[in-house]
């Protein structure tokens, strides 16, 4: 359960909020070296207009984030959030070891947190999720403000990792 009775608007982080194009060059490895990709979270710049787009939420609404970085990455992005100035808010995060498709963990915490709040908006940069979210009933604001990463898309979509 969460802090207040406002509607929930909710924000994904890597290319929503976070700006991860100087670290996609991990995931076009062979292998994929995720430790580094990780690791190399807490130097992502923000992106602009996702940034705005939370603080302009947070007048009406208590600001969720739900990413698909795992459990283990927490306290770094935690401490992102704050070294933004973003929004206090829960941080819902990928169990370690949870390879799911995003489009599936996603709406799952969605339905979740729909149980007690109404959710306003999620805001997400995952096509995939997006449509998933909406075919749930969500409603959705497409984050295209970042350059959209193959690599990325395919560790959302096809091995859960992010």
């Amino acid at each position: 359960m969460t802090s207040d009775n406002r509607p929930l608007a909710v924000f994904d982080l890597d290319n929503t909020l976070a700006a991860t194009a100087h670290r996609q060059h991990f995931l076009e490895r062979k292998p994929k070296d995720w430790d580094a990709f990780f690791a190399a979270a807490p130097d992502d710049p923000p992106l602009d207009e996702g940034v705005a787009l939370c603080r302009e939420a947070a007048e009406e609404c208590e600001v969720v984030y739900l990413t698909g970085r795992p459990e283990r990455c927490r306290r770094s992005t935690v401490e992102w959030l704050a070294g933004q100035g973003l929004p206090a808010g829960p941080v819902h995060m990928r169990r370690n070891r949870d390879f799911r498709p995003a489009r599936v963990t996603k709406v799952e915490i969605l339905r979740r947190l729909a149980a007690d709040r109404t959710v306003r908006m999620l805001v997400d940069d995952d096509l995939a999720v997006c449509d998933a979210a909406e075919a749930a009933g969500f409603p959705v604001v497409r984050a295209r403000w970042a350059e959209p990463s193959e690599a990325l898309r395919e560790a959302q979509e096809k091995e859960g990792r992010t």
